[in-house]
């Protein structure tokens, strides 16, 4: 059994992996210039004003401590945090009261690692992106655009919600001129 189980099933499994599923079973790396930049599956932090920000990470995109703060909605530093993260991200693209931040702006993923925000999030953060860019009026749009372009439908039309995948909207954004 521990031939079976311990060598010969994992040596299959890999096998089978790597010839079906070669890139997924590789880590779905992403290679810009030769250079590996990131996963499609792993959320990573974003700081520069440039660029479209990622959710909050409760592990700070660590990625072998993964996970969350295990705060329970009632907790008091829970509801500062977010109070925190919800002044930050409306002064850092200059929203006003009124504007609805989506949840997964303001509270970290069950993971801490989770890669994708909503349109709606993006599309909140373009005018601090043109503005850091000086990109004219026309780009803007541009950048609308590219979120819609880029968003990911609930898979099969039935799981999940509409998302972009917030490292290869950067990508994307690097490559407007």
């Amino acid at each position: 059994m521990i031939v079976l189980l311990g060598i010969i099933y994992p040596l299959v499994v890999t096998g089978i992996a790597q010839v079906c599923f070669r890139d997924k079973a590789n880590g779905s790396l992403i290679e810009k210039d030769g250079k590996i930049v990131g996963s499609a599956l792993v959320g990573q932090k974003f700081d520069n004003a440039a660029y479209f920000e990622s959710r909050p990470s409760a592990v700070d995109y660590n990625t072998l401590p993964s996970g969350a703060s295990n705060l329970s909605l009632t907790s008091k530093k829970l509801y500062d945090e977010v109070k925190k993260r919800k002044e930050a991200f409306a002064v850092r693209n200059k929203l006003s009261s009124c504007d609805t931040i989506p949840s997964e702006m303001l509270f970290a993923s069950g993971s801490g690692l989770d890669p994708h925000i909503s349109p709606e999030a993006a599309k909140l953060q373009i005018e601090r992106i043109a503005e850091a860019r000086n990109f004219s009026s026309g780009q803007k749009e541009q950048l609308y655009s590219l979120a819609d372009e880029m968003t990911e439908q609930p898979q099969f039309s039935l799981f999940g919600e509409p998302r972009i995948n917030v490292l290869l909207l950067n990508l994307r954004l690097d490559e407007m001129k």
